[in-house]
Parts: structure tokens; C-alpha cells; sequence
């Protein structure tokens, strides 16, 4: 079918200018058509579960749809939905949690632009760590604030230093957003850390967006959240969902869990903007929550075996250095050993080695340096990509 070709200049808002993008899927993209002229790919770029959803999750979704969930919602979520998210953070952050408290969301990211948009005008500032997920920094400039990047260090295992954060604390700081588990690094913050960075923070008027998307993917260690310190029980966000720990990327289940005031407020957002999230998913993430979590432990279990195979194969190629992650999956190796600049060589591994990755730079300027393989993958493929990541690296370094 022929494009049809507009006869009028496109006039976008400034705003538009502003919006980043999800590396990600721009490289799948180009995987694909690589995948579409016959060449082997193997896909190490996406963040992705490679489970299938458990089937008592699917038979819980699909059971819903036979019974008629397939209505609006409130905007906040259903009860049963939110009442078993606030027993299940309430037991895991060591909190006191009301349903009240609960906003569900189609996804994660919702989560991250509505509290941005609730709660940052234009010249307020947003702490936000680099390298890091995307969308932080490009919803932040997209609502007219100011993004401000704490950089996270090889040398602290991906973590960043008290006075790092307190350096870019000004009169105009209205959030900070921490992420852990992390995405790109696979670096967690333990509660040493979360207590210095309350510390640092004081009491000060700032809100805490905590990213822990990946809270059940922990390899090392148990999971810490600043929510569970008194004095931030009011002043987090935590974001959470379903996409990670149960395998439903594609099911759009997320929620944040914030005071309910503010809570009233993103919920008036989904209002305008997705009405609800769709009924059926939700009744299938109640039985997520309260059914069988065997599926969370094997899961995390095979990310562990895999994790080993990667980072030891990346260790004894040419020019990368790579940590062990503690948690999420994702290993960053560092790649300056090579010569290349992070977007140059993950470039030439997709289109040279048949590896699809993603620059450091992806996720910020800090990123540069490093690449980015998610581990959302069999063992055997991880092996194969380890061989054609040596062998490029045999003859081109």
C-alpha cells in the first residue's frame, strides 16, 4: 500500500522536542529486518522475560474474561486488586499500607510520568541516576523541569556516594528517583546505602520516586526499600508491577503505592488519560499476588545460572571488564578496553556478530563506555552470542 504523502508541514508543540525514546525497541527494530534478509540474530536488547506467564495467572485472566470483566473500572484500580497490593507491600516493605494508597496503572511507566507531572513545574529539578532507564530523564524534560543526573560508578558497584547525591541537592530539587534492582546495571543498593541516602536527604521537602520494578529479581542479598524508613513512609513512591516478577510484559500491570492525597491526584490523571486499566488484567494479578510463587523462585533461579555464564564469558573476551549484577537482568560490561565508543560497537556487534545490544549511552551520558545485554535468554543462545562476541573481538581488537 502506497504512503500517502501530507501536503502541510507537520506543526508539532515545542514540547515534542523534549520527548526521548526507548533505545530498545529502536534496535529491535533493526534486528528484525536483519533477522527478515536471512541473518542469525541473537537477541540480547530487550528487557524482556523470555518465561511465559505462570498458567495459573493466564487461567485466572482468561476466567475473567468469561466472567464478564470486561468493563471500566474505577480509575484507581479495582478493590480487590488494590486491597491485595496494599497487604503485599505492607508485608514486604514492613509498612502499613491502605488501599487508598494504591493507584494501578497500565504498566510501569505511568507511574513515572504521572508523578512527574503531578509534582514537577517547569524549573523545579529532578534528581534521576545515569545511566539509567530512559524515560526518568525524558519525562522530566518533557514536563519543562530540569533534569539533574547523579552518576552511578563502576567502582561502587553501580551506586553512587552520599555526597554525590547531596552535591546536586538544591532550593529547587522537588524529587529524586532511585532505581533498585537497576536497569541498566543490575546494581542494588543495600540498606546501608537507602539509610545514607535518607540521611543526606533530611528533611528536606522532597518526594522519593523509588523505582522496584525488579525487587524480586535479587541474586544477592534481600530487598531494602527507603519506603521502609518512617520518616519517607509519606514522602515515597514506590513504583511496582507485574511485568518482571510475573512475566506479563504484554498484560500493561503496574502500580505505585504512594500518600493518599497525591494518590487521589495520579488517579485523576489516569482519568484523563487511560479512563482505567483493563479489568480482566487486573483480576489476573490478584491471583499473581496470592497464588502459587514457585514460578518467581525458578525464575530467578535460571537469571542466577545465566548470570554466571555471561559475566564469566564476557570476562575472558578482549577489551570487557564486566561486574556481577546483584539483581534484574542485565549485565554492563565495561567496553573501554576495546577502543570503540559504546554506540560504535554495539553497532558493529549487531551487524557484524549477529548480537543485538545496547550502548551505554542509551541510558545517559554516563553510559558511555559500557554496553548493555539483558540475560532474557537460554543459556544455549547466551553461549552462542559469547562465541560471536569473541570471535569479533579476535579480529577487530
Amino acid at each position: 500500500m502506497a504512503t500517502v504523502q501530507a501536503t502541510r508541514p507537520l506543526k508539532l508543540a515545542r514540547r515534542m522536542q523534549r520527548l526521548g525514546t526507548e533505545t530498545a525497541f529502536e534496535v529491535l527494530v533493526r534486528a528484525r529486518a536483519l533477522q527478515a534478509q536471512g541473518k542469525d540474530i541473537v537477541h540480547l536488547e530487550i528487557g524482556e522475560p523470555d518465561f511465559d506467564t505462570p498458567s495459573n495467572v493466564v487461567d485466572a485472566g482468561v476466567k475473567a474474561l468469561r466472567g464478564g470483566w470486561t468493563h471500566y473500572g474505577p480509575s484507581a484500580g479495582l478493590p480487590a486488586l488494590r486491597e491485595g497490593i496494599a497487604q503485599y507491600v505492607s508485608a514486604t516493605r514492613r509498612v502499613n499500607i491502605s488501599p487508598d494508597e494504591v493507584v494501578v496503572v497500565p504498566g510501569g511507566k505511568p507511574i513515572i510520568f504521572f508523578v512527574i507531572l503531578a509534582l514537577a513545574d517547569e524549573g523545579d529539578e529532578v534528581i534521576y541516576p545515569n545511566p539509567g532507564f530512559p524515560i526518568y530523564e525524558s519525562m522530566v524534560n518533557f514536563v519543562g523541569a530540569k533534569a539533574v543526573p547523579v552518576p552511578l560508578r563502576e567502582d561502587r558497584a553501580f551506586g553512587f556516594s552520599a555526597q554525590d547525591l547531596a552535591d546536586r541537592i538544591t532550593e529547587r530539587t522537588k524529587l529524586i528517583i532511585l532505581n533498585s534492582p537497576h536497569n541498566p546495571t543490575g546494581g542494588v543498593l543495600d540498606e546501608k546505602e537507602i539509610r545514607e541516602i535518607a540521611r543526606v536527604i533530611g528533611q528536606r521537602d522532597i518526594l522519593v520516586l523509588s523505582d522496584e520494578i525488579y525487587s524480586r529479581l535479587i541474586f544477592e542479598g534481600e530487598h531494602f526499600s527507603i519506603m521502609s524508613i518512617p520518616e519517607f513512609r509519606d514522602r515515597t513512591v514506590l513504583l511496582d508491577g507485574f511485568s518482571k516478577t510475573y512475566a506479563m510484559t504484554g498484560w500493561r500491570l503496574g502500580y505505585g503505592v504512594m500518600r493518599s492525597d497525591l494518590a487521589q491526584q495520579v488517579s485523576r490523571l489516569m482519568t484523563n488519560s487511560n479512563s482505567c486499566t483493563a479489568s480482566f488484567t487486573q483480576m489476573a494479578g490478584v491471583e499473581a499476588l496470592i497464588g502459587d510463587q514457585s514460578s518467581v523462585d525458578r525464575m530467578v533461579a535460571e537469571f542466577r545460572r545465566r548470570r554466571e555464564v555471561m559475566v564469566n564469558g564476557l570476562n575472558a573476551i578482549k577489551g570487557f571488564r564486566c561486574l556481577k549484577p546483584k539483581g534484574a537482568f542485565y549485565v554492563f560490561p565495561n567496553v573501554e578496553g576495546t577502543g570503540w565508543s559504546s554506540k560504535k560497537l554495539a553497532d558493529a556487534l549487531l551487524e557484524q556478530a549477529g548480537v543485538a545490544c545496547l550502548s551505554g549511552t542509551s541510558f545517559g551520558s554516563y553510559g558511555e563506555g559500557f554496553i548493555r545485554f539483558s540475560i532474557a535468554n537460554s543459556i544455549e543462545n547466551i553461549e552462542k552470542a559469547l562465541i560471536r562476541i569473541s570471535q569479533w573481538a579476535h579480529k577487530n581488537l
